[in-house]
């Protein structure tokens, strides 16, 4: 599917949904205030700058604009890139405070050793010009070499709680190498009208003939229509940190949204967009016993 939750590498500037590239050195002193809708990851040792990189402008490298996709990460977090994609980390902030960072390699469903080291990490309220200082402390997971791990862990003061928030790690120690970390929570909709998720006869196929799991009585009780069709000029969003009993998209792991319903095997499925919905027929059809109930897809501590 399309997937609109997109994040950047730190050679790359771009707009997204959560991310967007924070560039420059920095040292442990307390960073700048990051800009909203951000994540980046610069190495702190920078290499030279490429030939094709743009001239410095106000004492800022500037950078060619780019973007891909990255999807949520497995824990429900945002997905980080580290350097030119080298490595990744995936953020995640619980309801209760918890702060987590997970250490990921290029591929993003590899787990990456790092140091042992001690991780601050600086969290601001968005629109707050003060930035906060949090510990993150070495958690080995099971599995994590000695002197190695694999995960950070801290906790959020309560008055972050429940915000949306910018983060910068300015010192993060990688096979050698230090790199400045920065992402936020901010999430923006898309624009008001989704483009069409696939080519039309490929869509009519899927949503107007039965197979697997999606039936006729499905095809009639959604209205006789494509996704495309149904969802003409509703905007989408993604919601990165859905509560504790939410309903969440079954395919992305981010709130749902109940105006992006539709139904499967006679059931009531909510979506967070329209190419979720593609991708969960598909997913009826073809792949059936990987389905799950309706009630299966709400958020749980």
């Amino acid at each position: 599917m399309k997937s609109y939750l997109v994040v950047f590498s730190a050679s790359v500037l771009s707009t997204s949904v959560l991310l967007v590239m924070l560039a420059g050195c920095s040292s442990e002193s307390q960073p700048a205030a990051v800009a909203p809708a951000t994540v980046a990851t610069t190495p702190v040792a920078s290499p030279a700058v490429p030939a094709t990189t743009p001239a410095v402008e106000n004492g800022e490298k500037k950078v060619a604009e780019e973007e891909h996709p990255h999807k949520p990460g497995s824990h429900g977090g945002i997905i980080i890139p580290i350097g030119s994609d080298s490595y990744h980390a995936e953020a995640v902030i619980e309801t209760t405070g918890d702060f987590r960072l997970l250490m990921l390699g290029k591929d993003e469903t590899r787990i990456q050793e790092v140091d042992v080291q001690p991780v601050k990490a600086y969290v601001k309220a968005i629109g707050d010009p003060n930035a906060t200082p949090i510990e993150l402390a070495a958690v080995p997971q099971d599995g994590d070499s000695p002197d190695k791990t694999s995960q950070f862990v801290g906790h959020l003061p309560e008055a972050f709680r429940g915000k949306q928030l910018d983060v910068t790690i300015p010192n993060l120690r990688i096979a050698g190498e230090r790199f400045r970390v920065g992402f936020t929570t901010v999430t923006e909709a898309h624009a008001e009208e989704m483009p069409e998720s696939l080519p039309a006869e490929e869509e009519r196929k899927l949503y107007l003939t039965a197979g697997g799991k999606y039936t006729d009585a499905d095809i009639k009780a959604n209205g006789g229509v494509t996704a495309t069709q149904k969802f003409k000029g509703v905007p989408s969003s993604h919601d990165m940190f859905p509560k504790e009993g939410d309903r969440i998209c079954p395919v992305t792991k981010t709130k749902a949204n109940p105006k992006f319903t539709w139904i499967v095997d006679g059931k009531s499925y909510q979506f967070c967009c329209p190419p979720c919905v593609d991708e969960f027929v598909t997913m009826a059809k073809e792949r059936p016993e990987e389905m799950k109930s309706p009630d299966d897809y709400i958020k749980s501590n």
